[in-house]
């Protein structure tokens, strides 16, 4: 299962309500292909302070090591070094950049893909905006139902060993 971040665009003068095509769903956690192809990545994603950042970290530290006589395993291990933490952060970074572009975070879903993912947004989204209302929806959370493998102990909606309401304890 994989936790999601769901980003709105700012609504337009001539739209009544957000346009759902044009919601971003950032997944948390280790990105491959930002490790394995950290420019490519960034240009993919139109991350382009980004890019530019990294281009001029690159640049400094390789030079940086290159004036202290390193050896190209070092400068290798380095680059790799810079690679993983950009894999580490990669839905960070799109996070940010959704942020300075007015994007408003609007919730968090849970999903084993995106599509099971975005399902369950609109499905909750959907039935907290009445139709024809030119408000914003208040941020939705999905979350695993009671009686879910997650739930233990205590009954429905009590989480983990918690004694009983009114029990004894």
């Amino acid at each position: 299962m994989s936790i999601y971040t769901v980003h709105m665009p700012a609504p337009t003068a001539q739209q009544s309500t957000p346009d759902p095509d044009r919601f971003v769903f950032v997944r948390d956690g280790f990105s491959f292909w930002a490790f394995v192809i950290t420019p490519v990545w960034m240009l993919w994603h139109r991350l382009w302070l980004v890019f530019a950042a990294y281009v001029v970290l690159v640049l400094l530290l390789t030079g940086g090591l290159q004036l202290l006589g390193a050896s190209g395993a070092v400068t290798f291990t380095v680059g790799v070094l810079i690679a993983l933490l950009v894999g580490i952060e990669a839905g960070t970074l799109r996070r940010l950049t959704l942020a300075r572009r007015r994007f408003s975070n609007v919730g968090i879903v849970v999903g084993e893909d995106i599509e099971t993912a975005e399902r369950r947004f609109f499905d909750a989204w959907l039935h907290r905006v009445p139709r024809g209302s030119a408000s914003t929806p208040a941020p939705v959370q999905v979350t695993i139902p009671p009686g879910s493998a997650a739930f233990s102990g205590g009954g429905p909606g009590i989480v983990g060993l918690f004694p009983q309401p009114g029990g004894s304890r």
